[in-house]
């Protein structure tokens, strides 16, 4: 007479699928020969790996329940009488284990049952929402905690044009899911939209709970953006202001000079009279002209216009006695 697979797992014929996982988690944790020193534990670990093997596959235990294990292993088939016959050795027990955990070890996720008679009769686990593992209230005196895998960081270049009015981004990404049976996983594609704000200063950072990689045993990792200043060919940017740097010449410094500033709107600008001596560190203040505040998007910041005098390499002596006479007069 064949094995009974329902009684090695201690199920009724007509189990469901979570009633017969259930079962195989718990006979498997209890008989892990790594964990369980008992003579006879490796054999039940076997034996119970086996039966999940068939009743956790709709064909083979089809033919199982039809025809037993003599005709599953025989080469019965549940559609035409007859097939290729079933294998199952007892290095596939370590392999169906590993499956199933999704090559994770289990007994991380455990603080009793680690001795020499591995889990007792009486320790019972339940599913954890979406993951499949949990611990029975009550069972062991140290509560079971899933730890998160650490935040996944990516600089986020936006210009200062983005800045200035909002602007939508889209971000593809590609993480590992778990498959419907919590065991097995896959690669999916993921877009992530942020929308950008008005004013949002550099370093502005931006989390997406738990996007990252599913795993049976940790919390997948958040999904942070961190705002950072595209390069810009005419300013450079101090919290909400901008700073626009003009290269004059040391006669223009001197003398004056009315010079056409850029704004964020490339098709505006704005004049600015110079009539004063303008020195290294002076700075003409353009109101209302930078970025929007975080905090008050309708107001703005300033545009802030430094001076970059170009000084001559040299001078003729004709030019020296000229300026050294205009200096002292």
């Amino acid at each position: 007479m064949g094995k009974d697979y329902y009684k090695i797992l201690e199920v009724k014929k007509g189990a469901t699928d979570e009633e017969i996982k259930k079962a195989y988690r718990r006979l498997a944790l209890k008989y892990h020969p790594d964990k369980n020193k008992d003579p006879k534990a490796e054999e039940k670990f076997k034996e119970a790996a086996e039966a999940y093997d068939i009743l956790s596959d709709p064909k083979k235990k089809e033919t199982y329940d039809r025809y037993g294990e003599e005709g599953l292993k025989g080469g019965m088939s549940g559609e035409n009488g007859f097939g290729h016959h079933y294998p199952y050795s007892g290095d596939d027990a370590r392999q169906t284990f590993r499956m199933f955990f999704n090559g994770s070890n289990p007994f991380d996720m455990f603080f009793g049952g680690a001795g020499g008679n591995g889990f007792d009769d009486d320790d019972g686990y339940s599913a954890i929402p979406g993951y499949g593992f949990g611990q029975h209230p009550g069972v062991h005196k140290h509560s079971m905690k899933k730890t998160q895998d650490p935040p996944i960081e990516h600089d986020l270049l936006v210009s200062l044009e983005e800045i200035a009015t909002g602007s939508t981004k889209k971000m593809k990404i590609s993480r590992r899911v778990l498959n419907p049976d919590h065991r097995t996983t896959r690669m999916e594609d993921k877009v992530l939209v942020i929308e950008i704000k008005p004013g949002w200063k550099q370093g502005t950072r931006i989390t997406f709970s738990r996007e990252g990689d599913q795993s049976l045993t940790t919390i997948p990792a958040d999904i942070v953006f961190i705002i950072k200043d595209k390069p810009h060919p005419n300013f450079q940017r101090d919290g909400s202001c901008l700073i626009y740097t003009a290269k004059i010449s040391l006669k223009d410094a001197l003398c004056g000079i009315n010079i056409n500033v850029p704004t964020l709107d490339p098709s505006r600008t704005r004049k600015l009279q110079l009539t004063k001596v303008i020195k290294p560190d002076t700075k003409e203040v353009l109101p209302g002209e930078g970025l929007p505040l975080p905090r008050q998007p309708t107001s703005k910041g300033d545009l802030i216009v430094k001076f970059d005098v170009q000084f001559p390499d040299t001078l003729t002596k004709e030019q020296k006695e000229a300026l050294s006479l205009t200096l002292h007069n």
